[in-house]
């Protein structure tokens, strides 16, 4: 695999591949035990019908969904959520940063999240809110990107396997 990502929006509709890989990643995400919002046993089915979900998001221009590339192949993916109330026009969420395990120790989730934030800022949002597990790699990916953790929820969620995980609620404020 080449070294340097290759970062790209992905726009609807997506092509069966984009589909497949993007799949791929989530599927494999949840077998790694992250508390993405599934629960296993998760099948490649279930992930591509998640990621029509987003297709259809994307179309609507409630989601922008952004795909890390190496040597061609979707090894990572992250979404900016732009449904936000008329009184939030300058928020969004980030969603579903997602780097399979083959590809991980290579920045891809530092590239995303810098590109995820210029899609923002492109779009007039300034304000990214997020929640994620404390203490697991998201976490410390966002920290290291200079998001401030506002809070913790105990009990928040699942992990795939059942137990239940906190969740830190954090946000970035993005330069103008």
């Amino acid at each position: 695999m080449s070294v340097k990502p290759d970062i790209v929006v992905l726009n609807a509709p997506l092509e069966n591949a984009e589909l497949a890989q993007l799949a791929d990643v989530l599927v494999d995400c949840v077998k790694g035990g992250a508390s993405v919002s599934f629960l296993s046993p998760f099948s490649h089915d279930q992930a591509l019908a998640f990621f029509r979900k987003v297709e259809h998001s994307v179309g609507t221009g409630d989601t922008v969904l952004l795909a890390a590339r190496l040597d061609g192949h979707i090894v990572g993916t992250v979404q900016l959520g732009l449904d936000t109330p008329p009184n939030q026009p300058h928020r969004a969420d980030i969603k579903k940063l997602l780097v399979h395990r083959s590809a991980r120790g290579r920045g891809l989730a530092a590239a995303l999240m810098a590109q995820i934030e210029n899609e923002a800022r492109r779009r007039g949002r300034w304000l990214l809110v997020l929640d994620t597990v404390p203490g697991e790699s998201g976490h410390r990916v966002y920290l290291r990107a200079g998001w401030t953790q506002t809070g913790l929820v105990p009990d928040y969620a699942l992990f795939p396997d059942g137990r239940l995980c906190d969740t830190a609620i954090m946000w970035k404020r993005l330069d103008r």
